[in-house]
């Protein structure tokens, strides 16, 4: 079988993390970068390929079966375009979009083109959530109640100062970070139909909050809190508590999310299960459990259903429809934190998918 030619355009951080992915995958190769900044030029000579500065060159010069969009929040929607003009497969970076209104729009625009576009909010292909809402789906859980989760981390002051937009308002950890965790959040328990927050710059400083609580009601009726916070010295985030992003400091032990039904808890991603074999109370005992976590890496994984999504061998795991309904609820968050109110979602145009593929298949021991 012919390997598939790909181009990444846009090759910083998460850029390079996709080169590296294609590199390392045998159903493709990587044949074009496309870059306008001057370090691009060492990046393109390191990987033995030419170097473009926009994608209509890109285009006008060879044939490309995708495309991986590792570009700005801003250039996700009007890059985007220029490939499904062209008839070309796009991987494009999460979030979607920095504006709803465009997210919409490339939503039309995609759906009419029939061209294949998936985005990358790779955690929708990493095996410890899989494994997670495997359990949930199980129905071991029994009905699902509530969610504790959090994002509490620490971003060094050099973060903010090499980058001073960063301080200023369109930025801030609700709209960098919490987009990912919204997502997480909608692939484990539904779409999120309510939602309530207040936010706080006490800490640094900024326009921009630091830190934020938040309240979630989920269309199966349960609900959720958040604490979100990138000044807090704390390991209690999806990149600290799972491993899969080497960059970061790994606590084994910790959990970022905790899920619990009628019947039992489970925390994620540590897999700790604790359910009732008995009568139901708080005065009897709960049965642990350990669960064997399955680990892998989710961008090499998200560039093997990118392949296959070329090929037509599946559908995307996340639409741009799907990923603009993300999008609007970390954007909901956002709005109740700045003026006070509980805003209410209407509902999503699409049902969320019912299944994600699952790396190991789970199923609740005999009693």
């Amino acid at each position: 079988m012919t390997r598939l030619r790909l181009a990444v355009v846009g090759a910083g951080v998460i850029g390079r993390d996709h080169i590296k992915c294609i590199q390392d995958y045998d159903d493709c190769e990587l044949v074009a970068l496309v870059d306008t900044a001057p370090p691009a030029v060492a990046k393109a000579l390191a990987a033995s390929v030419p170097l473009f500065t926009s994608l209509p060159d890109l285009f006008k010069t060879m044939q490309v079966d995708g495309v991986i969009l590792a570009t700005p929040n801003k250039l996700h929607v009007p890059d985007t375009l220029i490939c499904i003009t062209a008839g070309v497969a796009v991987l494009v970076e999460k979030p979607i979009s920095d504006s709803l209104e465009d997210a919409q729009r490339l939503t039309v625009e995609v759906e009419k083109s029939k061209v294949p576009v998936l985005v990358g909010h790779h955690r929708r292909h990493s095996a410890i959530l899989e494994q997670a809402r495997a359990v949930i789906e199980s129905g071991v859980l029994g009905k699902i109640v509530a969610v504790t989760a959090s994002a509490t981390f620490v971003k060094p002051d050099s973060y903010y100062d090499i980058a001073p937009w960063r301080k200023q308002k369109g930025a801030g950890p609700i709209l960098t970070n919490l987009v990912h965790e919204v997502d997480n959040l909608r692939t484990l328990m539904g779409d999120i139909v309510e939602v309530q927050a207040f936010s706080s710059n006490a800490t640094r400083g900024f326009e921009i909050e630091d830190t934020a609580a938040i309240n979630l009601r989920f269309a199966n009726g349960a609900l959720g809190t958040f604490m979100l916070s990138d000044c807090a010295a704390s390991p209690r985030s999806w990149e600290q508590t799972s491993g899969e992003n080497k960059d970061y400091d790994y606590f084994s032990d910790e959990n970022c999310y905790f899920i619990a039904g009628t019947n039992g808890s489970l925390a994620v991603p540590t897999m700790k299960l604790l359910t009732y074999n008995g009568e139901r109370s708080w005065m009897k005992p709960l049965t642990r459990k350990q669960l064997e976590r399955i680990d892998a890496d989710p961008l090499l994984k998200q560039i093997a259903h990118f392949c296959r999504l070329i090929r037509g061998e599946e559908a995307p795991r996340c639409t741009v429809r799907d990923a603009t309904r993300t999008l609007q609820v970390a954007l909901a968050v956002a709005e109740a934190a700045q003026c006070g109110e509980r805003i209410n979602l209407p509902p999503a145009q699409e049902e969320q998918h019912k299944k994600i593929a699952q790396t190991v298949p789970w199923e609740p021991s005999p009693a």
